[in-house]
């Protein structure tokens, strides 16, 4: 792992002086410079994981949202419950191979110091993501958090099936419901990037925009909720 610099530095001990008892981290753009959602979506349709018909009609499914036709939460839901009819295990499988070379290289430095500093000081710390459950799984490894501490978008399974229904999916108000109806609770800090990250942000007693999209940013501002940049430059390996 990369050493530091002292901007990143007074950052993770900036946060780790707040003593916070918990902690809920947004993963794409927070955590990693880019989308693994999305980057694992392209991957497995390039790679044949579903079948030609399910390739076809999300790929379709896709080029709408894209095109502002498709909700975001809809298309987060349904990049989750494309994968019915498959063994669970194999999702896994496929979300774990393609995590260290589609993503592992864009993982903020700060953040991979941050997170286990956190958690040794006693934070209860969560993953809230829209993106599957599968590849977020693979992402907290590198973070050292826990299966029970992710809340992602989640299809249910039965006898190790995915089935075409979700059981989860915390996209913009949906991550502060998620966070209400497991956590029980306001976190202490908060930390996103974007518009889907605001209800979160806003129900945290420190909320940080890490990363922020033009439109954050400016809630951020408004707010008084504390700017983050991280260098997307600086490369973790």
């Amino acid at each position: 792992m990369t050493s530091l610099t002292s901007a990143q530095t007074e950052f993770v001990e900036s946060v780790v002086r707040l003593q916070a008892r918990v902690a809920t981290f947004d993963c794409d753009g927070t955590l990693w410079s880019g989308d693994a959602g999305e980057g694992f979506f392209s991957w497995e349709l390039e790679q044949g994981l579903v079948s030609k018909e399910i390739q076809n009609w999300v790929r379709s499914r896709y080029a709408d949202y894209r095109a502002g036709k498709v909700p975001e939460e809809v298309m987060c839901g349904e990049m989750v419950t494309m994968h019915r009819g498959l063994r669970e295990e194999v999702v896994q499988q496929a979300a774990d191979d393609y995590f260290p070379k589609g993503i592992a290289a864009n993982l903020f430095p700060e953040m991979l110091e941050l997170v286990p500093r956190l958690r040794g000081g006693g934070c209860d710390v969560w993953a809230v993501s829209s993106s599957n459950l599968w590849i977020i799984r693979a992402g907290m490894r590198y973070f050292d958090i826990p299966p029970e501490r992710i809340l992602a978008g989640e299809a249910a399974v039965e006898n190790g099936i995915i089935l075409d229904r979700l059981t989860r999916m915390p996209s913009g108000p949906g991550k502060s419901e998620a966070i209400r109806e497991v956590i029980q609770g306001a976190p202490d800090c908060a930390f996103g990037n974007s518009i889907w990250d605001r209800e979160m942000l806003a129900m945290s007693k420190q909320p940080f925009a890490i990363n922020p999209s033009p439109n954050l940013k400016e809630i951020a501002i408004t707010n008084g909720w504390r700017v983050y940049q991280p260098d997307t430059n600086h490369s973790p390996r």
